[in-house]
């Protein structure tokens, strides 16, 4: 629309100014008026016929010019328009070259920012890993150093408990022999002891048995003691037992009594191999007691229980009457002639004479004890198999003997009453 409006008034102009040249010129109203006035000499008058051909060619040549200025015209626009899009292209792709400058500015910018935060990151994870990394090591050192302190109370500890348990042992070493007698009289007794203390039981013979075979077992040459400090007797069956594991020992097995040994703690010293007691040491024999005592039993129960009992004492009396040279029958005589209730107690240096005992001896070295006893906590009657001590209902100190097997009876010297069965 623009570019026919632009040629349109080119159009316009050029019949504008194609009119004025053919029209005639207007007089003079100037200054220079005067001159015209003055009359110029005649000249030829020339008389132009018109050609209709001319006019034609001069109005075609006209409206190719008007052509020809208007594509000139709409050209230059053209150019323009190009230039302009030119200029607007550059402009765009400044502007676009810009706006990525800009973006990519921007986006360094952004990248500059993520890095240095991730650089910060990175820094204060590091000096955070180090703060706690210090702080572990600071920790580490403080259980270290706790732990060394811990340590060393610990071992000076250990160093005081150690000092005390080796307090409580003694320097010297037990002592082992063969033939265990000195000339001078003197016993000494090694390790391989066994205590025999109180009334003979299931539970003392079974501590005095595993006993006997641990030390068999382990020594077949030096001897076994057995050492009876004080033992009423008790159960024939546990100390019949007691006598054949001694017997059935490659070991020699030795017993020794310091105080008292009564019935069948006789019968144990005097059927021994080898036996040993101080000359003020007491043995007692006499004859066996029967159950019926402790129980309520009809005349045939008692009939059948003594028929019982008297095998028993067959098998004891026998080897006992055999060592001293006599008859069962004498020594039961013999018995009552000691004694009205037949309690025949001599000290060792007469039993020694009856052959109820092999050596007197002068003293004992017992090499066996070589820890302080008052560090020994467990009470003995847990390992030995003694039994406690207690009071009847009168108030009268009482120990009460365990149930005895069937066909069992108490070898047992009790004039007091002391032993008792429930």
């Amino acid at each position: 629309m623009k570019t026919l409006l632009y040629t349109s008034a080119i159009a316009i102009s050029a019949l504008t100014s194609s009119a004025q040249a053919q029209e005639p010129a207007a007089p003079d109203t100037s200054t220079n008026s005067v001159k015209a006035q003055v009359p110029s000499p005649p000249a030829a008058v020339v008389v132009k016929k018109a050609n209709p051909k001319n006019d034609i060619l001069e109005a075609i040549t006209q409206k190719n010019s008007l052509r020809a200025e208007q594509l000139k015209a709409e050209l230059a626009e053209k150019k323009a328009q190009v230039a302009k899009l030119k200029v607007e292209s550059e402009l765009l792709t400044e502007q676009q070259k810009i706006t990525e400058l800009k973006q990519q500015i921007e986006e360094q910018a952004a990248l500059k920012i993520s890095t240095d935060l991730e650089a910060k990151m990175k820094r204060e994870a590091s000096i955070a890993k180090n703060k706690a990394a210090l702080a572990a090591a600071e920790l580490d050192l403080e259980k270290t150093n706790l732990l060394r302190k811990t340590t060393l109370k610990q071992i000076e500890l250990e160093a005081i408990m150690t000092d005390q348990k080796r307090d409580n042992y003694a320097d010297s070493k037990p002592i082992y022999l063969e033939n265990p007698l000195t000339d001078d009289d003197v016993l000494v007794i090694s390790d391989r002891r066994i205590s025999l203390n109180g009334p003979v039981t299931k539970q003392s013979a079974d501590y005095i048995c595993d006993r006997i075979h641990y030390f068999n077992n382990k020594d077949k040459k030096h001897p076994i003691f057995i050492v009876i400090d004080s033992s009423p007797g008790g159960s024939v069956m546990s100390g019949y037992r007691i006598l054949k594991a001694m017997e059935g020992a490659d070991a020699p097995v030795h017993v020794v009594v310091k105080s008292f040994a009564a019935s069948m703690s006789a019968a144990i010293t005097t059927l021994a191999e080898e036996s040993y007691a101080y000359p003020n040491a007491r043995i007692l024999h006499h004859q066996l007691s029967s159950s019926f005592l402790f129980t309520t039993m009809n005349l045939t129960q008692q009939k059948e229980s003594l028929a019982d009992t008297n095998k028993w004492w067959e098998k004891l009396a026998t080897p006992i009457a055999d060592k001293m040279g006599i008859t069962t029958d004498e020594l039961i005589k013999q018995m009552y002639d000691k004694n009205s209730d037949g309690d025949w107690v001599e000290f060792a240096s007469e039993a020694k004479k009856l052959k109820w005992v092999n050596h007197i001896v002068n003293s004992i070295k017992e090499t066996s004890t070589i820890i302080n006893p008052d560090s020994i906590v467990a009470p003995k009657q847990q390992k030995t198999g003694a039994l406690n001590e207690s009071t009847d209902k009168d108030g009268k100190p009482c120990i009460f003997l365990p149930r005895l097997n069937p066909y069992d009876a108490y070898f047992l010297h009790n004039p007091d009453g002391y032993y008792r069965v429930k």
